[in-house]
Order: C-alpha cells, then structure tokens, then sequence
C-alpha cells in the first residue's frame, strides 16, 4: 500500500491518532487532523499535519480525502464519522493501517475481560524468548508507534478491543486468542449480535497456517486456523486448569501459586491462553516459568490494596462490565462485601442475584446507577445505596467483619464520576490507604 502523495484524514488526535498521523507522513502523504475539541488537543501532533480543531459535522462533509483513519473512541458507525467518511476512498483505525506496514507476526488478542493480562503475560514470555512480544494495540503503545521503530520486534502483542475490530480489512493474525464474551458496551451497540460480530471480525483473514486459542464452549464460527482450545471447566481441553496448576499435554506446565503472582480462575484462563499462544512460537515450558518469576497482574485488576482489621481490600476497578464483575466474584473465597456502580450501560444486572446469595454478605452501590442496582440487589441481600466512592468504603468497612473480604468490582464504566477506571481505582486504593 502506498501512501505518497495521497491524502489521508486523521479523525480524533488522541495517542492513536498522532501515532497513525506520524505513519502517514513517513510514508510520504499528506496528512490532516480533525477533532471536535480545541486546538490544545492537537498538542504532540507533528507540525506537518494540518490541523482542524472544532470541527463539526459539516465540516467532515466537505471533506476530501483517500484514506480516513478514526480513532477507537468515536463511534465508527455515529453521524459524525458517516459526515468525515462520506467523500473518502477507505476508512480504517490506526491498527488496520499499522499492519500495513509491520513485516512480523501478530498475536491479536481480544474477549470482554482478561485482554490486557494476557497481552501483558504475552509480551513477558516472548521476550523472555528473544521474540520482541511489544505490547500494542488497545493497551501499551500504539501500533503505529511500534511500527515506526527502527527495529520493530518480531512478534508484537497486540490487544484488540471491538472498537478496534470495527475498522479492520486486512488485519492478519498468525494467533488470535478469544478469551471469553458477555454483553458489553451497549450504549455504543444497537444489540448483543453487533457487539460479537465486531469481535469476531478478529479471525476473519486467519488461514489454516494460523492458530486460533480459544475458550471452550465459547461460540464461534467455523474457523479457518488450527483450533487450540483452554478451560478451566473441562479437561478434555487441550490446556486445562483447576486453577492452580496449568496442565497441558499430560503434565504441568506452571504452577499459578509457585510460578507466579496470579490468582484466581478466571487469571488461569488468561495465563492458559497466553502459554498457548506463545508455545506455538516454540517456547517451551522452562522459558515461560523463568518469564514468569515475580510477574503480578496489572493495576485495578483484583488488587490487593491493604488488609486491615482481618479484612482484605481489594481493587478490581477494571471490572467495567458485569462478566468482569462475576468473574472476580466467583474467584473469592472468603465472605464478600461488595462495592458496585458507577455510569448506565444498559447491562442486565439480574444475572448477578444468585452469585451474590452465595457469596456475599451485603452490597454498596454508588454512582448514577446505585438505585437501579440496590433495587435488584436488595431483593436477596443487605444492601445500601450510597452518592460516592468515598461514602461507600466508609460504608463497606462497617459491613464487613474480621475474616471478609471488601471487593471493589464496579461491574460498569466509570464515567459518571471519574475520567476512567485507573482514576477510580486510585481513588479507591487512596481512600483506603486513608483508613485509621
């Protein structure tokens, strides 16, 4: 694909979208930016690009250009990007135009909760193994950045988000791992179906020299790639885990409890995906447990934060949809008290009812969607609706007893009250540590 002398349009000046504008002029096009927000936006956007701050949806309409490359954050299929795509050639996102330009190979990586661990567990072993693994995409640098490198990595690691997936058509995989699917992001998708089918879209240029790692018992179509399948539920899988050691082959490969900092069986399903993937590379078993030595999993995600009074606090921030939720408090063993709420995604939180009767001892719900949330909650257990963060470990702390186990696991977004779940699980992780 050549870019010289094309026009390419840049919509939204996010990290990604510098990352693709600075791809665009290395390969000789001529680049505009765009965004609705001000002209301190476009601040880190290289001075070549021509910059339209404000722009409306007017403007995108008498927009020409060859290739349109929008950023994740805006609604691929809204009016304002049909306004900027009406008079352009081909509209992708900033990872479809990276791998236009990366010789390596890919290991895409997508499913509603568990991405950014296994990326990250991915890019630890690959390295580990002299294989480059950067991890890209929807978590690490962008793609773009990546491949301007002057000595991109062998293989990368990329994470890929339904967003992402919306703008792909080349986009090649030689290993997509699907972790797992619930209903998410349903203020941006009219149905469920739309949803999966944009996550989908992950295995759609795989051929059977390919790998596709998959959750057993999940749903997919028929694959073209070679089908390696994980569980924690079955052991006919070919990676099994009770969700202390990872069984592969008729023997263990790592320990969870020796090996590394992971808990839980839903960060088994994580670990067991990334330890397929990268033993398709040829790593063996030895490799990844030296990777793995003093590896812990990522911020905000089932975090242990403090135990004080006999009472573990943990932040589970990430949890910004209800699968993440149930996961986290599946994997618990002790008596919960839980903190839940945060913005209205239109998710179906009956579904959580019979866990809570076997798991927690009371609720706290904060946010815009305390309310709605009490009111399906309290049907089964003690719980309290609260305006705030703050109010609500306040809270918590008077609810759980010596032995317990306070859970910060929101189940939705946080965007009614914090700019993303990394300020509210710092916020969370502070309010803690402030406890006397």
């Amino acid at each position: 694909m050549t870019l010289n002398g094309k026009h390419v349009a840049i919509l939204g000046v996010g990290r990604s979208g510098r990352a693709a504008a600075a791809l665009a002029l290395r390969e000789g096009a001529i680049v505009s930016a765009w965004d609705n927000a001000g002209i301190e936006s476009f601040a880190g956007m290289p001075d070549a690009v021509e910059k339209h701050p404000n722009a409306t949806e007017e403007d995108g309409r008498g927009l020409l250009a060859d290739l349109l490359v929008v950023s994740p954050g805006i609604d691929t299929y809204g009016s304002y990007v049909a306004a900027f795509s009406a008079n352009v050639s081909e509209v992708v996102g900033e990872v479809e135009l990276a791998s236009r330009y990366y010789d390596g190979r890919i290991v895409g990586i997508t499913g509603t909760n568990g991405k950014t661990t296994t990326t990250e567990v991915i890019e630890r072993i690959l390295a580990h193994a002299g294989l480059g693994g950067t991890a890209c995409g929807n978590y690490g640098t962008p793609f773009a950045e990546v491949v301007m490198q002057a000595n991109p990595p062998e293989v990368v690691a990329l994470e890929l988000s339904s967003f992402q997936l919306e703008t792909i058509s080349t986009l090649h995989p030689t290993i997509a791992i699907w972790l797992n699917f619930a209903p998410d992001h349903m203020d941006r998708y009219p149905m469920v179906e739309a949803y999966r089918a944009a996550k989908l879209r992950i295995f759609e240029n795989q051929n059977h020299q390919d790998t596709a790692v998959v959750r057993l018992g999940e749903f997919t179509p028929n694959l073209a790639a070679n089908l390696v399948t994980f569980s924690t539920e079955d052991s006919s899988a070919d990676w099994y885990s009770q969700g202390e050691t990872i069984e592969h082959g008729g023997e263990t490969w790592i320990d969870m409890y020796h090996d590394t900092g992971l808990r839980g069986l839903h960060n088994a399903e994580n670990l067991m995906a990334a330890l397929a993937a990268c033993q398709t590379f040829g790593v063996d078993s030895q490799t990844m447990r030296a990777a793995l030595s003093g590896y812990a999993p990522p911020p905000h995600r089932c975090e242990l934060v403090r135990t004080l009074d006999g009472v573990e606090y943990l932040n589970d921030s990430k949890a910004t949809n209800l699968h993440a939720l149930e996961s986290a408090l599946r994997s618990q063993t002790r008596p919960v008290v839980l903190i839940a709420g945060g913005k209205e995604k239109g998710l179906d939180y009956a579904s959580l009812v019979p866990l809570l009767v076997e798991k927690a001892l009371s609720v706290v719900t904060f946010g815009q969607i305390a309310r709605p949330l009490a009111d399906i909650f309290s049907k089964v257990v003690n719980c309290e609706a609260v305006p705030s963060l703050a109010v609500a470990v306040a809270t918590a702390r008077s609810l759980a007893p010596r032995g317990s186990t306070i859970l910060f696991s929101p189940g939705t977004s946080s965007f009614d009250q914090f700019n993303g779940y990394e300020q509210r699980g710092n916020t969370f992780r502070d309010l803690v540590h402030q406890l006397r």
